[in-house]
């Protein structure tokens, strides 16, 4: 950069960053080498007129770094979970427990009815139904329609009769018992979880334990040889407070 570059840079303020320096020839003889190499390099001459114009006009040498900067670190980021995030976590678990056990309940209750399971949470769905007295059961014969057997009844409560023929259950109930002695049958008959009837002098007995019988069906069969004995019970206690019409029993009001 000549003499006019450096007034005109001046003018504009603009640094610069390098010069050209041109060295006139000397009238007096030419220094030795040895001369020279103590004078100053030229490159340092040009440093030196170089911050000398930059100081003029007032700017800053900057020495940039063109290498790239250091990256900075990446802090692990740690997920606080505050107590109200906790909490809400805690019942969504809660809710989600819910639905499985309530899916497995349908699943077991479709599948698999009697399972212990299903029975503990029935007894708790299905309401108590209280059980009915022995008055409220209405009374059928213990003979069949066309029987010509003579039916009576003693003061004790017993229900008898000696004839070959059916023989009926006075109401609906279940068979809690059968047995037999010396070839002549006996069956009890459940009504309720207290009231039960016992028919005695039994040929034949048509259900077994467990099956379920209707006072027009039949339960038995006498061939005539014994007599056959009807009795009713209520908590053990042989109840007598029945009278007849005909050959059907009627509760005494």
């Amino acid at each position: 950069m000549n003499e006019e570059e450096l007034d005109y840079a001046e003018m504009l303020e603009i640094p610069v960053s390098t010069v050209n320096v041109v060295k006139k020839k000397s009238i007096f003889k030419r220094r030795s080498a040895k001369q020279q190499a103590k004078e100053q390099p030229q490159e340092d001459l040009k440093e030196r007129v170089v911050e000398s114009v930059n100081e003029r006009v007032g700017a800053y040498v900057y020495s940039e770094d063109l290498s790239d900067p250091p990256k900075p670190e990446k802090k692990s980021k740690i997920a606080a979970i505050s107590p109200k995030d906790k909490g809400g976590r805690i019942v969504f678990i809660e809710a989600v427990a819910v639905a499985v056990i309530a899916i497995a309940i349908f699943v077991t209750n479709l599948l698999l009815p009697n399972t212990v399971i299903n029975t503990f949470l029935n007894s708790f769905s299905k309401e108590t139904v209280p059980e009915p007295a022995f008055t409220e059961f209405k009374l059928s014969s213990v003979t069949g329609d066309f029987s010509d057997a003579e039916v009576s009844v003693s003061e004790s409560g017993v229900l008898s009769f000696t004839a070959e023929g059916s023989v009926y259950p006075v109401c609906e109930g279940k068979v809690s018992k059968v047995y037999s002695d010396s070839g002549i049958f006996t069956v009890e008959i459940a009504h309720t979880s207290t009231f039960k009837s016992v028919i005695t002098g039994l040929t034949n007995v048509y259900p077994v334990e467990g099956a379920k019988v209707a006072g027009n069906i039949p339960v038995g069969y006498s061939d005539g040889n014994a007599e056959v004995r009807v009795s009713m019970y209520d908590n053990e206690t042989m109840l007598n407070c029945y009278t007849l019409t005909g050959a059907v029993p009627v509760w005494k009001s």
